[in-house]
């Protein structure tokens, strides 16, 4: 039995590391509001933490259809569970964070011993830090097969920032911790007031800034896998997604062969079983020893340079933890059924919905 918890303030946590955090907002309603999804990958008997357990009940009543037979509890509920009489059990939050940390022992001291220890959690910090997928993990995929491209630096001075985006032209820049696109800025050149004001503050902050050259994107893909206890990667599928001014807000959800299909339009299948079997590799070699549980690695599809062709940007973010690019595929079709399109929306609450689509509409919404 496991207790499953959707803490979405994640990514913005590891920004404040060890120290004194008030979670924004929209990170609040969010876990507020979809603390519920959990359902859709625990199963039957499973405990997720929830803030109201008859708001998570009647959310989940709209996707019922894909959620398991859970057991939603709040954290005042945590106190009064025996968890050494459960057998085998464990904590799944969506993802590990001195923060979460706090919370869970807080609620109820004895799942300390659930928890990974401080080392472990400033681990996973700093591997989530995007300095460590540009110089750990992109350079080497690129090296591996020339149909990669991808160049990202981290700059931890202004003048260190100038001269990369000289060399660029255009540009993307992001912290080395945020979430949802709220870190990242686009620039054509020299980066004026007030985008430099948030980049002197971005390198005063988190020590630093990642400087991208700008791709000409044509579709937007991730890889989903999971750490076993042996440390070993195990790939569990595409993700097909749609984002808008960087922040997510779709999943495509259709068969392993129907994405393959949709992505073969660009790239050669091929090419992207080989990339699934490198991030493997790659991950086991500089990751495994210290992250058990699920990862995901988002790419895309660009343009290529000579206007003939395409090619795999195959590392633009490592996320160490939970995706909802693992929730689609918690909840994908089977082979007879109809794709359909998860979404996330805010209508004075934030809201998952599965919709039923065409294929058509759903692959040029995509084509962005």
């Amino acid at each position: 039995m496991r207790l499953h918890i959707f803490n979405p303030e994640h990514d913005t946590v590891m920004a404040y590391g060890n120290g004194m955090f008030t979670s924004p907002h929209a990170a609040r309603e969010l876990r507020r509001d979809l603390g519920f999804i959990a359902a859709l990958w625990a199963e039957d008997g499973d405990f997720v933490l929830v803030d109201d357990i008859e708001a998570a009940l009647e959310s989940v009543r709209h996707v019922r259809k894909y959620s398991s037979d859970v057991i939603f509890v709040t954290s005042a509920d945590l106190r009064n569970i025996r968890y050494d009489e459960i057998p085998n059990f464990s904590i799944e939050p969506w993802g590990w964070d001195d923060v979460l940390k706090r919370q869970l022992v807080s609620a109820a001291p004895d799942l300390l011993r659930y928890i990974p220890d401080a080392v472990t959690i400033e681990r996973i910090r700093s591997m989530s830090n995007r300095r460590f997928a540009s110089e750990k993990l992109l350079p080497w995929f690129c090296d591996a097969d020339e149909s990669f491209v991808g160049k990202s630096r981290y700059c931890t001075t202004m003048e260190e920032m100038n001269d990369e985006l000289a060399c660029n032209g255009r540009s993307v820049l992001k912290a080395p911790w945020s979430s949802s696109g709220r870190g990242v800025r686009y620039v054509n050149g020299q980066a004026e007031m007030p985008l430099s004001g948030w980049c002197r503050n971005v390198i005063s902050r988190q020590g630093g800034i990642m400087v991208e050259p700008f791709y000409n994107k044509v579709m937007d893909f991730g890889m989903e896998f999971c750490v076993n206890d042996r440390g070993r990667s195990e790939y569990c599928g595409l993700s097909l997604f749609r984002t808008v001014n960087g922040s997510y807000t779709g999943n495509i959800l259709a068969t392993e062969k129907e994405k393959r299909r949709m992505i073969g339009r660009y790239v050669s299948v091929e090419m992207i079983d080989r990339l699934a079997v490198l991030v493997s590799e790659r991950m086991d070699c500089v990751a495994g020893e210290y992250y058990k549980g699920p990862f995901g690695v988002d790419m895309m599809v660009v343009a290529d340079n000579s206007g003939t062709g395409f090619k795999v940007h195959p590392c633009v973010e490592l996320n160490l933890r939970r995706t909802m690019g693992h929730v689609a595929l918690s909840i994908s079709p089977g082979e007879h059924e109809a794709q359909k399109l998860m979404r996330i929306f805010y209508s004075g609450k934030y809201r998952l919905r599965v919709v039923c689509t065409n294929e058509n509409l759903l692959n040029t919404s995509l084509a962005v």
